[in-house]
């Protein structure tokens, strides 16, 4: 089997059926050197010797004479292939003599003579560069022998591979389109070991036959254990026996020596087969780049230390590759290596483990490697499963390389390291900052995020800056919070971010344990160093400064700082400052700093928009499912799931801010309204949008990729035809949306795209779409046209010297053949004689490929050339690219545009999915508080069966529902419903009722479920009072509050004084609307007059001989008769003895407790005054109308007249 890529095993195409000879005794398996594998021979070296065969005295040979040293390459030679791998057989000219392979032919050796199997002197030292390496494949073939040529090409056979890498389709295409030279790797040190192969022969056909084996008297070969060139000495075999046909032992039998291994002395293992820190000192022992052990509190793993003298001792290619990677030991290191990427040591150990790599050497370190075309496919394999991946680029070609080198000849003589081909880190991928829009897998936006928190006045203070790396939005907020951190936990559970930047050990224990409860397990959490990896403020400011972001061409470059970044700086927000400077900071680690910042892309952040806009807190966006369900944590049966109908990926990631923040003005409410009703009452607009948009790319994220230049062409010609599709688009809707509405205002805005026509013909859309290169038009751009001219020139020039040479040589199928690298080969019939100067390069059966001098030279001139006009290629689209972002501004205004309206379809549509009955919500403006829904159904479940409810809160009705019912009755569902309903009004959407009224809401909260929070050492009954607290401290008269079997986290008694507390605190003193659910049946009693307060119940209907219960979903007024826990254990397969134990205790404990007591009381004589009127009486008797405020006097009026 040939060798690909130093080590990769390729399959070559299978040799012919015929029967071979026996193979000697040696077995393969105890080959230990590069001789071992020169021993495996077959039996019969040689035909045995003929009675009649006259005794001939061969001269000495000259093989021990001729010097196998490696010819230098001419300046002029082209540029060669990579690595050629020999064939797994010669090429045979069977139209010579005897079957001879001229091309293998070695002077001076007679043909008789069983030394021939050792032809010449071999080096299998690797070479110190790419170049070399490239250099020795390309050398001439004189026409009488092939001195130079060390290796042979090979084709690849697909049916019979065997590639180690698995190659994907891509791969396989790439193989086939071009030469496999391509896709070997050039060494670029002396130390990457080649494996030998060894050339197959043709036999002759005597040597089938069985012989004895003292006729041919074996070779004595000497080798060491260094694999040192294998060199002939002495005299040829043929002088070293005479025929006697009466004694067939040769008269100086030489034994074959094999190489014998010192004692005690092991053959050095495979890297492969050896764990790394066997090899390497510093991963036996790991510390970080300042020294620190993984058990110390400051120890970095980002870092590893590589001992300067360890590093000094490796060899080019090695250090090339640590310097890299000691300073990104946390990532997988893609590292470019020819036309593949390969990972060494720990890196390959991880590829080899999670993928099935194939794992296997290169120089001292063990590796895997995954071809270039799927670069993509493996990065993100990677980081879906949470790694970062670096990686590292060639930044020149060998013969770029050869070029620069000839043009910059220093005096000094050159190092090894100076033979290396440059490499750089170009990018590291995470999964929070990924740009390329082939490895975004989702739509919606991923943020990395930067925290910096301090201690203000006894409150916690943030700065927070956060991006979309993909669009390169930048945001930021500062705030100071309360002591429950409700905005810092809404900000989070609104952008749940991918990656988090913490200043180390700077955050408090309750951020911390917000930012656990609200990231998913993929979340990459980086902790970085307080001012050298955390910049405070200043250091930010400078430098940004220094690196020249912003540059004015007039004014000082503060004026052409964006301008949420200046005013940040001159109202000294040092903490929001200091967050951008750590995100700065990080993302210039990524090399993806500058394309994202300088696109100015800056706006402020209100998490909680009182203003303006519904408040959803964080625990609110949890519990009512807005965006992640409570069960399998995806979006499906969500709130955003069942409006998301955008058909563009910018429409969806404005929608999730739609839904994160809902209109709070009535005006603007009906507006958005309106617009919904007109899209629904004639579905031209949103035909005309949908049939027109609905393929079109994600252009917010691409502009930003032509903004950092690294868009491919193909990625471009979609951009522009994009926007000439949303100009179609827009000339299309002017007709039906033309108005005073929201459509018609958006539309008016659309800026004007006509600079679209000067890119109708800026270059060639074909050749870009076909092959991702940008060709501008004739004189546009000067160095493309004159760099074109002279590619065309060579062009001639090579064409003018293949009709000279056809006519030279008199055929007229001479043609140019490229072979691989090596192009423009003269391919000439063997029947035609060409000059002795002519170099042969390879040959078929039927003709031969030469290079002339006169041909060299131009070839060489021909590639360079080309070379030129790549790197000329690369200016020419970084200047149209340049040329294309004049107008960002112009761009994301119309991207923006669109986006809007596809959100207001996405909403019209959604509308009109609700089924029947549905209705628009009318919003009222009224001194109290109402919510009036008639038959509604939860938004969400749109099933046919659903059971609808009249919700009525505030109004002529009391604000406060004491729902009580059965275990599994509903409640739960009627408290999400009714937060749905209205947050989807105020979106601007439809809702599924016979009719809806109410008053803008201006918050949500909730307190749903339970669950403790063990880390932060908060039982049940702390997390219930903890967002208790926090609706009782923030609640208004306008907002809409659910409570949800509060005080069940503790002992009845506590648990019932709670509750009976908090429901008469939002009852008498918040003023609020809501839901209060419990199984409480006590505080129905208490409540019984309370005039803000109304006792609902969820009808069910009871077997009491069966137990069996049937819920009916149905809410209507009164109060529960129980909560038939019993029935519903019965329903669970409790068995039937414990379920009368238990109901015998129940009526005990019913009767004989003070609750029981409480629900008789009134029963005789007197009046029950309710505990909270008391307390409310002697706070207004003790302090006035200050003690109870204007409103709980209000209430405790109503109250006392109602007794």
């Amino acid at each position: 089997m040939a060798r690909g890529i130093e080590g990769n095993e390729m399959s070559t195409p299978r040799p012919s059926k015929t029967k071979k000879p026996a193979s000697g005794p040696q077995s393969s398996k105890n080959q230990k050197s590069i001789l071992g594998f020169f021993q495996k021979s077959t039996n019969s070296t040689s035909p045995a010797p003929l009675a009649s065969t006259l005794v001939k005295q061969t001269p000495a040979s000259s093989l021990s004479k001729i010097s196998f040293t490696k010819p230098s390459a001419s300046d002029l030679t082209p540029a060669p292939s990579s690595d050629a791998v020999e064939p797994s057989s010669p090429i045979h000219d069977r139209n010579s003599a005897g079957g001879k392979n001229k091309e293998n032919e070695v002077v001076g050796v007679g043909l008789s003579s069983p030394s021939r199997k050792v032809k010449k002197e071999v080096n299998y030292a690797e070479s110190e560069s790419d170049d070399d390496e490239e250099d020795k494949v390309f050398k001439p073939i004189a026409n009488n022998a092939r001195k130079g040529r060390a290796t042979k090409r090979r084709r690849v056979s697909l049916e019979d591979s065997d590639d180690e890498f698995d190659l994907d389709a891509a791969t396989q295409d790439a193989m086939l389109a071009g030469d496999m030279d391509d896709l070997i790797a050039p060494d670029d040190s002396d130390e990457d070991a080649v494996v030998p192969r060894k050339r197959k022969r043709q036999m002759p056909a005597q040597s089938s036959k069985k012989e004895s084996p003292a006729s041919t008297p074996p070779v004595e070969l000497k080798t060491d254990e260094t694999d040192d060139d294998i060199t002939m000495t002495g005299t040829s075999t043929a002088q070293q026996w005479t025929y006697d046909p009466d004694n067939l032992k040769p008269l100086n039998p030489r034994t074959l020596v094999q190489a014998k291994k010192e004692a005690g002395k092991k053959s050095k293992e495979r890297p492969s087969q050896t764990e790394p820190d066997q090899r390497h000192s510093w991963l036996a022992n790991i510390t970080d780049a300042d020294g620190n052990a993984p058990d110390h509190p400051d120890y970095d793993p980002r870092t590893i230390y590589v001992p300067p003298a360890a590093l000094s001792n490796l060899s080019p290619f090695e250090k090339q590759y640590w310097e890299i990677k000691r300073n990104f030991w946390d990532s997988i290191v893609f590292f470019k290596k020819g036309k593949f990427y390969e990972l060494y040591e720990n890196d390959a150990t991880i590829g080899h483990q999670l993928f099935d790599l194939k794992l296997t050497d290169r120089v001292n370190m063990r590796m895997v490697g995954v071809p270039e075309a799927s670069l993509h496919q493996w990065a993100s394999q990677f980081v879906a499963k949470g790694y970062k991946v670096a990686r590292v680029d060639q930044m020149e070609s060998a013969l770029a390389k050869e070029m620069r080198e000839r043009v910059d000849q220093k005096p000094t003589k050159k190092t090894k390291e100076d033979k290396v081909i440059r490499r750089e880190l170009a990018a590291v991928l995470t999964s929070g900052t990924l740009v390329d829009t082939g490895m975004l897998q989702d739509d919606m936006s991923t943020y990395c995020m930067a925290i910096k928190e301090i201690d203000r006045d006894n409150l916690p203070a943030f700065g927070v800056a956060f991006v979309d790396t993909a669009t390169a939005h930048f945001q930021l907020c500062e705030f100071t919070d309360d002591i429950d951190l409700t905005k810092f936990e809404t900000l989070i559970a609104q952008m749940r971010p991918g990656e988090l930047l913490l200043e180390k050990s700077c955050l408090s224990a309750k951020a911390m344990r917000i930012l656990k409860n609200n990231t998913g397990p993929q979340t990459i959490w980086n902790a970085l160093k307080p001012n050298k990896e955390f910049w405070p403020a200043d250091v930010t400011i400078r430098e940004v400064d220094a690196s020249r972001y912003f540059e004015s061409p007039t004014e000082d470059n503060i004026e052409a700082w964006p301008p949420v970044l200046r005013e940040a700086r001159e109202q000294e927000h040092e903490l929001v400052m200091s967050a951008f400077g750590a995100l700065l900071q990080y993302l210039r680690t990524l090399k993806i700093e500058r394309e994202l910042v300088t696109l100015g892309n800056f706006a402020w952040y209100d998490p909680i928009r009182r203003a303006t806009s519904l408040v959803l807190d964080g625990q609110s966006l949890i519990n009512l499912e807005i965006f992640a369900n409570s069960s399998t944590g995806t979006s499906e049966g969500t709130l955003f799931a069942m409006l998301n109908r955008c058909i563009t990926p910018f429409g969806k990631r404005l929608l999730r801010q739609w839904v994160c923040h809902p209109l709070a003005d009535a005006k603007k409410i009906n507006a958005r309204l309106d617009a919904v009703d007109a899209l629904n009452a004639d579905s031209t607009v949103t035909d005309s949008f949908t049939s027109s948009l609905s393929k079109l790319p994600d252009l917010e994220r691409l502009i930003s990729r032509v903004h950092a230049g690294n868009c491919k062409g193909q990625d471009f010609v979609k951009v522009l035809e994009g926007f000439e599709q949303v100009e179609y688009t827009v000339r299309l809707l002017k007709k039906f949306g033309d108005g005073e509405g929201v459509i018609g205002q958006l539309i008016a805005s659309m800026p004007d795209l006509g600079v679209l026509n000067k890119w109708k013909d800026a270059f060639d859309r074909d050749m870009a779409k076909s092959e991702g290169i940008l060709v501008p038009a004739p004189g546009i751009e000067e160095d493309f046209d004159e760099s074109r001219d002279k590619v065309a020139e060579c062009e001639d020039d090579l064409e003018k010297l293949l009709k000279r040479a056809r006519k030279e040589l008199g055929s007229n199928i001479v043609k140019f053949t490229n072979n691989g690298k090596e192009i423009y080969q003269l391919e000439v019939p063997k029947t035609v004689k060409v000059p002795k100067n002519w170099d042969q390069m390879s040959a078929t059966a039927k003709v031969k490929r030469y290079y002339s001098p006169e041909l060299r030279k131009l070839v060489r001139n021909y590639q360079e050339t080309v070379e030129t006009h790549g790197q000329v290629l690369k200016e020419v689209k970084g200047k149209i690219y340049a040329r294309f972002d004049e107008d960002y501004v112009t761009w994301l205004a119309a991207v923006k545009i669109i986006a809007q309206l596809d959100c207001l379809i996405s909403l019209a549509k959604a509308s009109a999915s609700l089924g029947q009955p549905s209705c628009r919500p009318v919003f009222v403006d009224s001194k109290r508080t109402v919510i009036d829904f008639e038959e509604l159904r939860h938004p969400c479940m749109n099933v046919d069966n659903f059971i609808p409810n009249d919700i009525k809160l505030g109004g002529d009705a009391p604000n406060i529902d004491l729902l009580t019912g059965a275990n599994a009755a509903g409640k739960s569902t009627i408290l999400r419903m009714t937060c749905t309903a209205v947050i989807l009004a105020q979106i601007g959407c439809h809702l599924p009722c016979t009719s809806a009224t109410l008053t803008p809401i201006d918050r949500i909260m909730s307190r749903l479920g339970a669950n403790d929070n063990i880390f932060a050492a908060q039982s049940t009954f702390f997390v219930e009072l903890s967002e208790t607290q926090k609706i009782l401290s923030e609640a208004t008269p306008r907002s809409l509050v659910i409570l949800d079997e509060l005080g069940r986290g503790t002992s009845s008694y506590d648990g019932v004084a709670v509750a009976q507390a908090v429901l008469h605190d939002i009852a008498s003193r918040v003023g609020c609307v809501g839901f209060f659910a419990t199984h409480y049946r006590s505080l129905a009693k208490e409540f019984e007059h309370h005039p803000q307060i109304r006792n609902k119940r969820m009808r069910i209907h009871t077997e009491p001989a069966s137990k069996s219960i049937t819920f009916l979903y149905k809410l209507e007024d009164g109060v529960a008769e129980g909560s038939f826990g019993m029935h519903c254990a019965a329903m669970c397969g409790i068995p039937q003895k414990v379920i009368e134990n238990a109901e015998r205790a129940a009526r005990e404990w019913e009767h004989t407790s003070r609750l029981g007591e409480r629900m008789d009381v009134g029963r005789g004589e007197g009046v029950y005054v309710p505990l909270g009127v008391q307390s409310d009486v002697a706070w207004a008797l003790r302090e006035g109308v200050e003690g109870v405020g204007e409103l709980g006097m209000e209430v405790l009026l109503e109250a006392i007249r109602g007794l």
